[in-house]
């Protein structure tokens, strides 16, 4: 005869057991997301190591210029394409994840020619040292973008295992690619190099996933998406708008080099920043599935996320300010004097933006597109004006330390609203219930 603390005990085990199955398959979702994030900062390092080396100060501020336009155009596309795949397609039968797959790369595609075209465009109208970088960053966009959708497929579909060896490709791609830009020396063949070596990690993408891309699919996704996509392009573009205005006023009140410096400074952190802009591959689709499974613990998730990445990017800022210049100037050549002055301003920065993405991850699961929208116009407005108000009343240190207080003001209202989302969750279902 079986007693009651009996049964308790048998049902407790099941439930204990499912609760760790659930945490184990969690974790190692997380593990090849920090896996694929680990390669594309690797990457992203070593190509901003490599052309700084290669080209100098004044050449290098060039590149910086061309790398923040793409991130502008990687914002519009993930806003339209790979956003809404995250968020609605994160967990969800094969059939549906493939149609919507090639629905969504087809969008990142289209984005990328159309985008890419008004580069090529304005190539020759920009002048001789910034024209030709812009125009072969033109022709490249389409297999950046592109390469971007798969990673934010694969992950929506859980296999993390793909995106970071579609990563590889491209890491393994850029190799020879440098090599053969270093010997023409120039930014354009430098932006070829970057952007041919992700076309070709696109492509594989394609073997990977079984998919073909659907440019005729892109106008039908965008227009059922369209109450998450047009919010989350305003957001994307907002932060990467806001990086470029700050690059841009940068140079214009203190000149190209200066951006230079403070792309030097975000190399020195580039594991921590690479992680920051691609870490929604993982964090969205992970807090969509803790919403479905066990919502009362999407706070939690939230601060964790949040909180450890804020952390790591203190502890990794400090191990900067011990590295002696021997080994900086190994690292960065002639822009390491510049950007070791900016190390704890742009420390801070990270950590406040890592502390932050905690609380936009659940607010995009939460698929509340209103307050995360308003979230991100205020922490952008905050960084455009506190970069270039820094830059008028301090040169680049002043822009630096305008960003990092920006970066705080902008993480305490991202908390501040997915409290409030929160809140607002529970009490729904109260008041339903009480619906006759």
């Amino acid at each position: 005869m079986t007693t009651e603390g009996e049964k308790t005990t048998a049902t407790a085990a099941p439930a204990g057991s499912a609760r760790r199955t659930v945490t184990r398959a969690v974790v190692g979702r997380l593990s090849w997301g920090l896996a694929d994030q680990a390669a594309s900062s690797l990457s992203n390092f070593a190509v901003g190591v490599y052309v700084a080396r290669s080209l100098g100060l004044t050449a290098f501020g060039v590149f910086s210029l061309a790398w923040v336009t793409y991130g502008v155009v990687l914002s519009v596309s993930r806003g339209l394409a790979t956003d809404p795949l995250v968020v609605r397609f994160s967990g969800v039968p094969d059939a549906s994840w493939r149609g919507a797959v090639a629905r969504s790369s087809g969008t990142a595609l289209g984005v990328g020619a159309v985008i890419g075209a008004g580069c090529l465009a304005a190539g020759p109208v920009l002048g001789s040292s910034v024209g030709p970088a812009f125009g072969c960053l033109g022709v490249v966009l389409p297999g950046l973008l592109l390469q971007d959708a798969w990673r934010y497929s694969f992950f929506a579909a859980g296999a993390g295992r793909k995106a970071f060896v579609n990563d590889v490709v491209w890491g393994v791609a850029l190799v020879p690619a440098m090599v053969v830009a270093a010997r023409v020396g120039s930014v354009a063949a430098f932006v070829l190099a970057w952007g041919g070596s992700a076309a070709v990690a696109a492509l594989y993408g394609c073997f990977q996933s079984g998919i073909r891309p659907r440019l005729t699919g892109a106008r039908e996704w965008v227009r059922d998406h369209h109450d998450l996509g047009y919010r989350y392009l305003v957001e994307n573009t907002s932060v990467s708008g806001a990086s470029q205005l700050r690059a841009y006023g940068l140079g214009a009140i203190v000149g190209v080099g200066a951006v230079g410096v403070i792309r030097g400074s975000e190399l020195l952190l580039g594991p921590f920043l690479a992680v920051l802009m691609g870490l929604t591959l993982v964090t969205v689709a992970e807090a969509a599935r803790m919403l479905r499974q066990a919502p009362h613990r999407l706070g939690r998730f939230c601060l964790l996320l949040g909180g450890g990445q804020a952390v790591a990017a203190l502890l990794w800022g400090a191990v900067l300010l011990l590295m002696p210049d021997r080994a900086g100037e190994l690292v960065l050549g002639d822009v390491w004097p510049g950007a070791s002055e900016l190390i704890v301003p742009a420390t801070l920065s990270v950590a406040g933006a890592g502390l932050g993405s905690g609380a936009a991850a659940g607010l995009r699961a939460l698929g509340a597109a209103r307050l995360s929208l308003r979230c991100q116009l205020f922490a952008s407005a905050c960084y455009a004006g506190g970069g270039i108000g820094g830059a008028a009343v301090g040169g680049t240190i002043g822009s630096a330390w305008g960003v990092a207080t920006a970066s705080a003001c902008g993480s305490a209202v991202w908390w501040l609203q997915l409290r409030s989302a929160l809140r607002e969750r529970h009490r729904t279902p109260l008041r339903e219930e009480r619906t006759p």
